[in-house]
């Protein structure tokens, strides 16, 4: 979804041609998998974070196009809303130094957009969905202008046989509206890491990240308010999940998923074929064979942990697994503490994922991914060996130590171990996400959205992890 397109409207050959080779392509990775034809026996990591652009007073700003312009880097891109970027990172192979390395390139990325976004008045700001964003800023004049956007929310509506799409969240306070597009989606924003992997061991890491999704959504949620309601703890989930509600209950657009894997992520691009219907006919040639129509399928099918197929220098395929869970912010180091306690976990669960398998069910593990998106560090949930437990007790007593030693196994240094492993351990001791810190103010300032915003933003600019700031 990150590839432009030439235009919004397909026809019914379009679609015809794009599904042959969707089909074709599909084969063609099957027998990649069946001669193991994969690149790289090395874990690398790397990550996309979603940032929003906002006036001094707060004030979404839909400038994106003139931000890009002016700052003409490679690795910050277009979003969704016109008051949206992206900023991405390099591959970094998970050894040494590797998660200073990607401090250091998202600090150096941040300050050159900080240096455009002086120029034109304009704060970035890293937050899972913005407090005082509204339904007047949802519309389609906020809209990016590029065509694959415009084709995203036409083929939506339209699989949708007209009808608007249908807001309904419950938590601490509830809500319920309609909404004529897809700019919903806008209003959330989020880290995503990638985890390359080597073949034999992709199935058992896209398993292991399926089960840590719970206290991953936990120990980094930064989504409480939307539309001046109070409601989950990681209010982003419910929100992204409706904005583009199509197909049927079992195999939705965006969805937790179907079931583990059994063999190999190959499962994840036959069920693609086989229930997901093409929402955009891609037909950009694909002279070198990098499967472009499969690859941009599964970009418009967002499973909160999707697997990625990427092509290195030499055109040789690889395998990522994309972890969606984590909003957005609040801070530098907070995401990358976040993408430190990910990479750990998912490597140390891994290595024993049969048994996590044997003892918690697909369900289970699905349930205790929204239980802890609604009630953040304060959810009970079903572990193996556990039954049921205090997330937050789960994170300190036996996740921590599991990620620590994920980290070890990878050969990061014991330094950046502790260093970024001590802000998870921070927020527990404190009981301060990012979310919790928004609650903790409005519970002492009022329901001022405008106020906490610019709050957030003076916070964020200071570089301080989220668990030490003051309310």
């Amino acid at each position: 979804m990150g590839q432009e397109i030439e235009a919004s409207d397909f026809s019914n050959h379009d679609f015809s041609i794009f599904s042959q080779k969707l089909k074709q392509e599909t084969q063609c990775l099957s027998e990649l998998f069946k001669k193991n034809e994969f690149a790289s026996q090395q874990y690398v990591g790397g990550f996309e974070i979603e940032v929003c652009l906002i006036s001094s007073s707060g004030a979404l700003v839909p400038a994106n196009h003139s931000f890009l312009k002016n700052l003409n880097h490679p690795l910050v891109v277009h979003e969704l809303a016109a008051f949206n970027i992206e900023l991405n990172s390099d591959p970094v192979r998970l050894n040494g130094n590797a998660l200073s390395k990607m401090q250091n390139q998202l600090q150096d990325t941040w300050k050159q957009c900080r240096t455009v976004a002086d120029d034109m008045a304009i704060r970035l700001m890293m937050i899972g969905i913005l407090p005082n964003i509204l339904d007047k800023h949802l519309t389609l004049n906020n809209m990016s202008k590029l065509n694959r956007y415009k084709a995203l929310n036409n083929q939506i509506i339209k699989m949708r046989d007209g009808k608007p799409l249908q807001l309904n969240i419950a938590g601490k306070d509830s809500i319920q509206t309609l909404h004529e597009n897809v700019m919903l989606e806008s209003a959330c924003t989020s880290l995503q890491l990638h985890l390359q992997t080597p073949l034999e061991k992709a199935a058992q890491t896209y398993n292991a990240s399926i089960i840590l999704s719970a206290p991953m959504v936990a120990a980094t949620a930064n989504s409480p308010y939307f539309f001046g309601r109070d409601l989950w703890d990681e209010t982003r989930i419910p929100l992204f999940e409706q904005a583009v509600e199509t197909g049927t209950q079992d195999y939705r657009r965006v969805t937790f998923g179907s079931g583990y894997i059994n063999e190999s992520l190959f499962e994840c691009y036959e069920e693609n074929l086989k229930h997901y219907p093409v929402i955009m006919p891609f037909t950009k040639s694909d002279k070198d064979n990098q499967l472009n129509c499969l690859r941009f399928h599964n970009g418009t099918i967002w499973r909160w942990n999707r697997p990625l197929i990427g092509f290195n220098q030499e055109g040789k395929p690889h395998l990522r697994i994309e972890h969606r869970v984590i909003p957005s912010g609040p801070s530098i180091i907070d995401t990358i503490a976040n993408a430190a306690f990910f990479y750990g976990l998912a490597h140390s669960l891994a290595n024993n994922i049969e048994s996590y398998i044997q003892e918690l069910s697909f369900t289970e593990a699905k349930e205790n991914f929204y239980r802890c998106a609604k009630e953040g560090l304060s959810a009970n949930i079903i572990w193996p060996d556990k039954g049921l437990i205090s997330v937050k007790s789960l994170l300190s007593e036996e996740l921590i130590p599991e990620a620590r030693k994920g980290l070890c196994n990878l050969n990061i240094e014991q330094d950046e171990i502790d260093l970024y492993l001590s802000v998870i351990e921070g927020r527990l001791e404190t009981e301060q996400n990012g979310t919790n810190w928004q609650r903790k103010w409005v519970e002492k300032n009022g329901f001022d959205m405008n106020r906490l915003t610019r709050r957030y933003l003076d916070n964020q600019d200071s570089g301080e992890p989220v668990y030490k700031w003051k309310v």
